[in-house]
């Protein structure tokens, strides 16, 4: 599952290669078991981009696993009794420097999605195999802020969304993956 959002939480840490938070991936048997998205920390994403569940680590938390389970229930109401983890994948980097530390899990039965209201515009289930068609795939030259100059970035254009980002590169190498049947979805 992916969610449009309407921001990314402002308060974060992990500048400098420090961790800057756990992302989750929690999809429903067919649908995307993926890494996760951590917070950018500057509330500005283009409309219509996908990310993942996730965020800060909290003082309370006893590791990144359980920042993961937290995040994807604060944000989508996702309750971690429904949840099996299944791998800690490699950490990711986003361009401005944050760490993410994503997590393959899936659902072990039907979510009713209840979005974060302020944060989260809805969710979207997209099946792995989906991301595997290659007329979703696309190259496009984007800007941000946080980038000295436009950049050529890969992404899937799935439901009228995009999927780009750190977002993808943690997606990317686990859609073979995962039709090839390494984890049990």
């Amino acid at each position: 599952m992916l969610s449009r959002r309407r921001s990314w939480p402002r308060a974060c840490s992990g500048r400098g290669g420090r961790p800057g938070g756990a992302g989750s991936g929690l999809p429903a048997p067919g649908r995307p078991a993926d890494g996760g998205a951590g917070p950018a920390g500057f509330g500005w994403r283009p409309r219509r981009q996908l990310a993942l569940p996730g965020g800060q680590r909290e003082p309370s938390d006893a590791d990144l696993a359980t920042t993961a389970l937290r995040e994807a229930n604060e944000e989508l109401g996702l309750a971690a009794d429904r949840v099996e983890l299944l791998a800690a994948l490699p950490v990711a980097t986003q361009t401005t420097g944050f760490r993410i530390a994503p997590f393959l899990a899936r659902l072990t039965g039907p979510v009713p999605w209840r979005p974060q209201e302020g944060e989260v515009a809805e969710v979207v289930e997209v099946p792995v195999a989906d991301l595997a068609r290659p007329e979703v795939r696309a190259e496009e030259v984007r800007v941000s802020p946080t980038w000295p100059a436009a950049r050529r970035v890969r992404l899937w254009r799935v439901g009228g969304h995009d999927v780009w980002g750190v977002t993808h590169r943690i997606l990317e190498p686990l859609v073979p993956r995962l039709l090839g049947g390494e984890w049990p979805l």
